[in-house]
């Protein structure tokens, strides 16, 4: 079976933080922005620093997690700021940690073009994915479907939404909260990673 693991220092504690703070359903759901962000660009053709990439995919909704969920900072800025926590433990020098700061604090911001900053363009794609069904279209089903089997949605639609809503609810302010009145949880709820053929 297909794997969606990268094997360097850098992957391998991001996915060990990932792992030990987040539940299954959004550890799935990291693993599966990268998935998608990196199938994109392979398609594309877009080139891009991929353990850059892989750590901010697998780090960018600690922010929800109850050890990082801050009462004053949106949860993807929250997360930024685990990233480059992390990411200084091994050894980045400060601009890359910036660099995955930025990236995931994006990921929740609009849309950014591959060309102006390709990690970010390949996590809002990623995500955009997953939660929303944006551009599923576009996907192998093959890809899709050894993904979806690999890491399975476990109810991630729903339980996804009710931490956002969350969010919204004490930040006012916030992208979630604008996520949240711009329709966003109708939209998770019609992802088509959701039909009844998807169910895991």
């Amino acid at each position: 079976m297909r794997t969606w693991t990268r094997d360097t220092a850098s992957a391998r504690a991001a996915l060990e933080i990932a792992a030990e703070y987040a539940d299954a359903t959004l550890l799935n759901h990291s693993v599966r922005s990268y998935a998608f962000g990196a199938e994109y660009a392979a398609v594309h053709g877009l080139s891009y620093d991929e353990d850059l990439f892989y750590v901010s995919a697998l780090l960018h909704d600690l922010g929800l997690t109850a050890p990082f969920d801050s009462h004053t900072l949106p949860f993807e800025e929250a997360g930024g700021h685990v990233a480059r926590v992390l990411t200084a433990g091994l050894g980045w020098p400060a601009e890359r940690r910036a660099r995955a700061e930025e990236v995931i604090v994006r990921h929740m911001r609009d849309d950014v073009t591959a060309g102006e900053d390709v990690e970010s363009h390949l996590l809002q794609v990623g995500t955009s994915a997953d939660v929303s069904g944006l551009r599923v279209a576009e996907f192998d089903p093959a890809f899709t479907g050894a993904l979806l089997a690999a890491h399975p949605r476990l109810g991630f639609g729903g339980a996804f939404t009710a931490l956002v809503r969350d969010q919204a609810a004490r930040k006012p302010d916030c992208a979630a909260a604008a996520w949240i009145a711009s329709g966003g949880a109708g939209r998770a709820a019609s992802n088509p990673l959701d039909g009844p053929q998807r169910r895991g």
